[in-house]
């Protein structure tokens, strides 16, 4: 028997300021060819057909989200984030039941195809059928030769770029897994800089899957003349 995904739904941490930016308002909201950054986020996640229901984490004085022709959408559920990224994730996490597969992605990754989406998918339900579920992660193996720095700016060494990846969204696990070991590791005060680091502290090994180099994340005024060129050519 194939054993597959039943229930998929997406999270997307949005209650940051995004202060790299330097902009007025939360980077998420910025206009980005004809739409805020988050609307073309949402727009990918709630027309893909093996989405249930897409989860948005918001800052409680949230004043822009309303606005979006995306937030009346009927698979569309906000919830209250928190302070930290981990925080919001978990307040999402909080609305599935264990069995559910939680597909969480950045709101300030506009360029997301559903090719992508595809084959994080593909590689969940392979693990289901092998009895593996790990869970697994969109990843970019480095390219460019990297360096170690000290805290004056000044190289220490060149660090070996085999094996070492640039970790994406979206992230893929079983809700209650995910669910379990981010709350253990905000109550350890661990670091958690992404799902996958919360499943890694408790011994999980998520599958790197191999995503599209366009699957930027807007963090810098550069990234999004960059955003709007991947989306003006994608459309």
């Amino acid at each position: 028997m194939t054993l597959s995904i039943e229930h998929l739904v997406a999270i997307v941490p949005a209650a940051g300021i995004g202060s790299r930016m330097g902009a007025e308002i939360p980077k998420q909201y910025l206009m980005l060819n004809e739409q805020p950054i988050i609307g073309h986020t949402l727009d990918v996640l709630l027309n893909h057909p093996r989405i249930s229901q897409v989860i948005v984490a918001l800052h409680p004085q949230d004043q822009f989200f309303a606005a979006l022709p995306q937030a009346s959408h009927p698979k569309l559920l906000c919830v209250q984030g928190g302070k930290e990224r981990a925080d919001s994730v978990l307040a999402g996490l909080t609305q599935l039941p264990d069995a559910a597969w939680a597909l969480v992605h950045d709101a300030a990754r506009p360029c997301l195809h559903v090719s992508d989406i595809d084959k994080l998918i593909r590689e969940a339900e392979a693990q289901l059928q092998a009895g593996t579920p790990q869970g697994a992660i969109l990843a970019m193996p480095v390219r460019d030769t990297m360096k170690r720095s000290n805290r004056h700016g000044d190289i220490e060494q060149t660090v070996c770029r085999e094996n070492l990846w640039h970790a994406l969204t979206p992230q893929l696990f079983l809700a209650q897994a995910l669910r379990d070991n981010l709350s253990r590791a905000l109550e350890l005060g661990m670091n958690i800089t992404d799902e996958a680091s919360a499943m890694e502290y408790f011994g999980g090994a998520p599958r790197l899957v191999s995503g599209r180099a366009d699957n930027i994340k807007v963090t810098h005024p550069d990234d999004l003349r960059l955003a709007a060129q991947y989306l003006s050519h994608q459309s």
